[in-house]
């Protein structure tokens, strides 16, 4: 793998990739404190892919790159690659502001709007259980039943109706380029790769990063979905895709090139926490909490625990239709799983 731009733009400057492409970014108020974003020449204005959130601090941060790099030009387009908020925190903002289009998966653009009219002031039961059968500690079940959760609307601007809907293998137009949908999964539903058909150029978000694997999680929304196995099957077909002469802009960290190495890696990753979890679960029963140390090989705390139950979970779900695991007993509510 390579690294063309070892340096990343400063907050409200940008560096231009590729002839007509900036790469800029924005803060997130978390241990992954960035996110990338990417505007496209379209001469009367840009088409932006991707946002991050809606803070006081990302609106700071956007009024210089309208001002600056983007030269007050309006904002035409709108392209979330998914419906997280890092992504689409301000699409709606660009909406209303410049009467930008949105373009997005039907299952992400529904996703968003659904989380953005979602408020919810503490834990649903339905959470509550989840988090209980994942293994849990009771002090902090405790304590997340008397907080109010985190809410998609916290950092998501509303979304007006309508947007335009991408689809797997479609062919689009912008940035001067054609481009080639490939529809992810695992990560997000439907998350949006843009394969250019004209030169060098991937559109990576969240599904291709380098250096770091993005979160698979299950939710009580959907709590016996198998993220890994989608993510697994969403990688092997990109393998079909990927040449070494492609540069990946990712959501996160460095553009970078030497796709389907990376490809490899993100596979034989999961493979491996797979084998891991197999394996200890061998020596005795596990709760899905149970398995961070053999998921994660590192300490995990308080601020990391959420994203890391659902990913936990995630893996156990996988292993469970694989029939490789399978429920033995409970320990205080959460259920014990062994091989």
């Amino acid at each position: 793998m390579g690294y063309p731009f070892d340096t990343p733009p400063a907050l409200g400057e940008a560096v231009t990739v590729a002839p007509g492409v900036l790469w800029m970014r924005l803060p997130l108020p978390m241990a992954l404190d960035h996110v990338n974003v990417y505007a496209l020449d379209e001469g009367c204005g840009w088409t932006l892919v991707d946002t991050g959130f809606d803070t006081p601090a990302s609106r700071e941060v956007w009024a210089a790159l309208l001002a600056g790099p983007l030269a007050g030009r309006p904002i035409r387009r709108v392209i979330g690659t998914h419906h997280h908020p890092d992504h689409i925190g301000l699409a709606g903002w660009f909406m209303d502001r410049d009467g930008a289009d949105l373009w997005m998966s039907r299952t992400a653009w529904l996703t968003a709007r659904m989380l953005v009219l979602d408020r919810q002031d503490r834990a649903t039961p339905e959470a509550l259980a989840f988090w209980r059968r994942a293994g849990m500690p009771a002090d902090l079940l405790e304590r997340r039943a008397a907080e109010r959760p985190f809410n998609f609307a916290d950092v998501v601007h509303p979304l007006p109706l309508g947007f335009t809907r991408l689809t797997d293998g479609q062919q689009v137009g912008f940035g001067g380029r054609r481009w080639r949908i490939a529809m992810g999964h695992g990560h997000a539903p439907c998350h949006a790769t843009f394969w250019s058909l004209d030169d060098d150029l991937v559109i990576g978000g969240d599904q291709l990063l380098p250096s770091i694997s993005p979160n698979l999680g299950v939710y009580p929304t959907e709590p016996e979905a198998d993220p890994v196995g989608e993510w697994l099957d969403s990688c092997h077909r990109m393998a079909d895709l990927a040449e070494p002469r492609h540069l990946v802009l990712p959501g996160h960290k460095l553009p970078f090139t030497g796709l389907p190495t990376r490809l490899r890696q993100l596979i034989d990753n999961h493979h491996g926490a797979l084998d891991r979890m197999t394996a200890a679960l061998r020596d005795g029963p596990r709760t899905a909490v149970g398995c961070f140390d053999i998921l994660f090989k590192r300490r995990i705390g308080r601020d990391e625990f959420g994203l890391a139950l659902v990913e936990a979970v995630a893996h156990v779900n996988h292993l469970r239709r694989l029939g490789t695991v399978t429920a033995v007993g409970q320990d205080g509510g959460a259920v014990l799983w062994g091989a």
